[in-house]
């Protein structure tokens, strides 16, 4: 590790955060759309799914960026991802959707990193 290894959380935070909100706010404003493609996928409940996947792609992305509860936020990221894999992309490869994956799960294991407003909210070690 170097001295910049902390900070390899907040390009990351931009980068999963940033594609993620741009993803979010298309499926925010045609959300109609997206519970017909939920719908059509065969999950159930649609415009439950789609208000769950809106609100993680949006409001996660937002949280995530500014690095507050940057790992659940991302782990939920993550398992969107995964069933987006599952459920739409496979047989094809999932490039996006693969590097998105891999991402949320590095900011799982990083977590807010030192350059966030999460860790104002952080008790001091004693």
């Amino acid at each position: 590790m170097n001295r910049l290894t902390p900070y390899a959380a907040f390009f990351m935070r931009l980068a999963v955060g940033g594609v993620f909100l741009h993803h979010g706010l298309w499926k925010l404003h045609n959300f109609t759309t997206v519970t017909a493609m939920v719908h059509g996928i065969g999950f159930p409940f649609a415009v439950f799914f789609a208000g769950v996947l809106t609100a993680v792609e949006t409001l996660g992305a937002v949280c995530v960026l500014a690095g507050i509860l940057t790992r659940i936020w991302a782990a939920l990221m993550a398992f969107n991802m995964a069933v987006a894999i599952l459920a739409v992309v496979l047989p094809k490869p999932p490039e996006l959707e693969g590097l998105l994956l891999a991402g949320s799960l590095t900011l799982v294991a990083l977590g807010d990193g030192p350059l966030s407003i999460g860790i104002y909210f952080k008790k001091p070690a004693m």
